[in-house]
């Protein structure tokens, strides 16, 4: 083993050591000549020192208890051997960088993590890693000012997915930046609880639960992210002003968007794709939705695509106190199924939304429709009702009985009604920065 020290810079390592251990088992690598305690290193090292590991495997379950840099080469690999977390990182001013980690333990009470932070630390990046583990990737608590970037997070894709650990969790942690990550095979992708204002962007999710899942937040952003084949894209979930935009979801089971009991945010610009719930079900609640509104106000709620899902919003328990406008709903089975007693608008400063299948007539030639459009009608509430007559929905019949009701209707005295509907589909804006609009492409960086 070479070791030596240069202005404040530790090398360690076996001189071209080969990148045998990409694949190795446990016992390969706790029996190679060359494995060190990786805590050895970390003792050695004086506080503020950059450590530049070699390729080469070391033991984990180790501690940075001091300000510290610690760097790896692509085969500069941390073995759990099976138990607690890789690495707990216990001091603030640390960074954690270019590391393949693996094989910590499963056990989320106690905390078990690729990389653990400790509560009170602050100023703590990690970047650059490659994860595989049962636990918890990467979790801190009651941090402040961490930054997480470019890491490749997998879990346990044989564990139930409720039994994995998330690939992020931050649980009261201020000022997180969470930007270009992989994160695959978890339980949520993010998981956010009781912190403020963390921006997350450009990170990819798939085969999890939920892409990014707030809880008890507020002033947060999230936007360019893309989540595909996951139970649900984006939950919101008692929180308050936050700013998801520019997202995508696609093939999801359960929704896209979800907000619950969440007030003061803001939705747009977002682009939700077939979500289908493929489990046999009844009329119930348990369809695919592109947007799941629950007990949600005073939101704002524009811009976006929904489309080609079960259903394009479904609003109940007190979601009726939200702006929603310029929206796109796109051959959804049922654009809108609303559960309440109350006329609710979609539309704002006489600009609603785009329905497609909604013909009307613009005779100012200004985009929007002179006739109203109630998208949830005594039609569709049959079609709830009773799933095995959809297939009349476009039937000759069909029509003749919506627009006769059109011709003919009072002001309904419930449901949703779109004053100003648009007359064409203005697709939104679904990039920025100049990011590439597919999610395969997304996916595939």
């Amino acid at each position: 083993m070479v070791k030596f020290l240069l202005n404040g810079l530790w090398l360690i390592g076996v001189i071209n050591a080969p990148c045998a251990f990409a694949n190795s088992t446990d016992t390969d690598v706790q029996n190679s000549l060359n494995v060190i305690l990786l805590q050895q290193v970390i003792d050695e090292a004086n506080a503020h020192d950059t450590v530049l590991l070699q390729d080469q495997p070391y033991i984990g379950n180790a501690v940075i208890n001091k300000p510290l840099t610690l760097i790896g080469h692509p085969c500069s690999i941390i073995d759990a051997q099976g138990k607690g977390s890789a690495i707990t990182i216990a001091s603030s001013d640390v960074r954690v960088e270019q590391l393949t980690i693996l094989n910590w333990g499963s056990d989320q009470y106690e905390l078990n993590a690729g990389i653990l932070v400790n509560d009170g630390m602050s100023n703590i990046v990690i970047s650059g890693n490659n994860l595989t583990g049962d636990g918890f990737g990467i979790r801190a608590d009651n941090t402040s000012h961490i930054e997480i970037y470019n890491n490749y997070i997998i879990g346990n894709k044989q564990f139930f997915v409720l039994d994995r650990g998330d690939g992020i969790y931050l649980k009261r942690v201020d000022d997180a930046v969470i930007e270009g990550n992989t994160i695959k095979d978890v339980r949520d992708g993010i998981y956010l609880e009781s912190g403020k204002n963390s921006f997350i962007d450009d990170n990819h999710f798939s085969s999890q639960q939920y892409g990014i899942h707030y809880m008890y937040t507020e002033g947060d952003e999230a936007k360019n992210n893309v989540a595909v084949d996951v139970d649900g894209g984006y939950a919101l979930m008692n929180s308050k002003r936050i700013n998801l935009h520019h997202n995508r979801v696609d093939n999801a089971a359960t929704f896209g968007v979800l907000l619950n009991m969440t007030n003061d945010s803001d939705i747009h610009a977002n682009q939700v794709d077939n979500i289908v719930n493929p489990q046999p079900k009844m009329p119930t609640g348990d369809e695919g939705k592109s947007m799941f509104i629950y007990g949600a106000r005073d939101n704002r709620i524009y811009e976006n695509h929904f489309g080609h899902s079960e259903i394009g919003i479904y609003m109940a328990m007190g979601g009726e106190g939200n702006k929603i406008y310029r929206n796109q709903f796109i051959n959804n089975q049922a654009q809108v199924k609303y559960v309440g007693d109350t006329l609710v608008e979609w539309s704002h400063q006489q600009q609603g939304n785009y329905w497609s299948g909604f013909i009307g007539w613009d005779n100012s030639g200004d985009g929007v429709s002179e006739q109203a459009y109630q998208p949830s009608d005594h039609l569709d509430r049959l079609y709830w009702l009773y799933p095995e007559a959809h297939f009349l929905l476009k039937s000759p019949v069909a029509s003749l009985l919506r627009w006769t009701q059109q011709q003919f209707s009072l002001l309904p005295e419930a449901g949703v009604i779109d004053s100003f509907p648009m007359t064409s589909a203005s697709r939104p804006s679904l990039i920025e920065n100049n990011r590439p609009q597919s999610a395969q492409q997304l996916l595939s960086k």
